[in-house]
């Protein structure tokens, strides 16, 4: 179900209509439904009930406090991989044991928070990180739980700068260093290892380098012979940006999980955010200008990388939807940018579009995931305002920054 549509031909969000949020609130502003957001949440959740998963939604894919707030409601948890994002969750309300802090560098601030807050695992990427929390548990006489990530040497079959199951990748442990670890970490009395963390990629929409992962966590398991009561699976689960790409098939991953889960007593942890979070928002902004150069239109937008990093960063593509579609229709080389004085500040190419002129509205759709979390002050620009539709209402749930609170800082 889609609750970001066109309806005859005027686009919506749920029961309200864009024409009306775009003259409501300045542009641009990222827009989300609350419906969508839920359908995302249980579709993913009934797809594994079987497992009754832990599901700890990605914070850095989107770290509005309403959202996070809406998901706790919902009854989601939480990764988080700063002590920013972890005080964000506890400000959310969400309960420590639904925390798995993550990430390759965290400081020993951060450890001494994530123990403070006793959440329910410290996932662990390097020996020396495990020599640091059990330094700073001794000294505070705790006993942590950890979670060692392996790197199972996958690749996620995605875009190389969001793939992270490579041997030659930054993080995880490979198969022999996680099996000489587990074996240091019995003798250290202020941690108790409870679980294998891994995480492969983001936006994988095929099952097979899932199937392939498990087929390694199963043979690390075996050559530890540990009981770990948490095997975290990560996420990465995609989503269609496209017609030209699908969704993963969350019943054939399911399939996986389950089969892999013979003979197995832990708790499996996800760690899903655009799968949950992608496709409950769009990005509303402004035509400026339209300059024609070179056989070339520019449609000149008042959003820009700054507000929407994807396309600049990954070659990600964010379909453009008009506000009105009629059956009158611009032809040629349309080239949809912002406003950002870098050559990559560019969203769509398109050969055919509805016919559109400088005032006009459009959308950019599928942006709720790392959109509003990516986006920066580059080139003094102030960080856009955020809406929520509910039904037929919609509310501010981030207030634009103003220019002053900007230029004095």
């Amino acid at each position: 179900m889609n609750y970001i549509r066109l309806k005859k031909n005027n686009l919506y969000v749920e029961n309200v209509s864009a024409q009306k949020l775009a003259k409501k609130y300045r542009t641009p502003f990222y827009c989300y439904s609350l419906a969508q957001l839920k359908n995302n949440y249980f579709t993913f959740k009934n797809a594994f009930k079987f497992i009754k998963p832990v599901v700890c939604f990605s914070v850095k894919s989107n770290s509005n406090i309403t959202i996070l707030k809406e998901l706790k409601k919902m009854g989601a948890g939480a990764d988080v991989v700063s002590i920013g994002e972890l005080l964000k969750a506890k400000r959310a309300g969400i309960n420590s044991q639904k925390i798995v802090f993550s990430g390759i560098g965290k400081t020993e601030d951060e450890i001494r928070m994530a123990i403070k807050k006793r959440v329910l695992l410290i996932n662990v990427e390097s020996e020396n990180e495990v020599n640091l929390i059990n330094k700073i548990s001794k000294k505070i006489s705790k006993k942590t739980s950890i979670g060692i990530r392996l790197n199972p040497n996958v690749t996620g079959k995605t875009h190389r700068k969001i793939s992270t199951g490579g041997k030659d990748e930054k993080f995880g442990l490979s198969y022999n260093d996680f099996i000489v670890l587990c074996k240091k970490i019995k003798k250290m009395k202020n941690l108790n290892l409870e679980g294998i963390s891994v995480h492969i990629g983001s936006q994988i929409t095929n099952v097979m380098p899932f199937k392939k992962m498990l087929s390694v966590v199963n043979k690390v398991i075996n050559k530890t012979k540990i009981n770990f009561r948490f095997i975290d699976l990560g996420g990465g689960m995609g989503i269609s940006y496209s017609n030209k790409e699908k969704e993963i098939n969350l019943k054939k991953y399911a399939k996986l999980i389950q089969k892999f889960m013979k003979n197995k007593n832990s708790k499996i942890i996800f760690e899903p955010g655009r799968f949950i979070i992608g496709n409950a928002a769009i990005l509303i902004t402004k035509i400026i200008y339209i300059k024609k150069s070179n056989k070339k239109h520019f449609i000149i937008l008042d959003a820009g990388m700054n507000n929407l990093m994807r396309p600049a960063l990954y070659d990600a593509h964010h379909e453009i939807i008009p506000f009105k579609k009629t059956k009158k229709i611009l032809r040629g080389n349309l080239e949809f940018v912002g406003p950002v004085c870098e050559s990559s500040d560019k969203f769509s190419n398109e050969k055919i579009f509805t016919k559109i002129k400088e005032g006009d509205y459009v959308g950019l759709a599928n942006v709720g995931a790392y959109g509003m979390s990516l986006s920066s002050n580059y080139n003094t620009r102030p960080i856009i305002a955020e809406i929520m539709v509910k039904d037929s209402k919609d509310k501010i749930i981030r207030k634009r920054q103003t220019l002053e609170s900007l230029v004095n800082n």
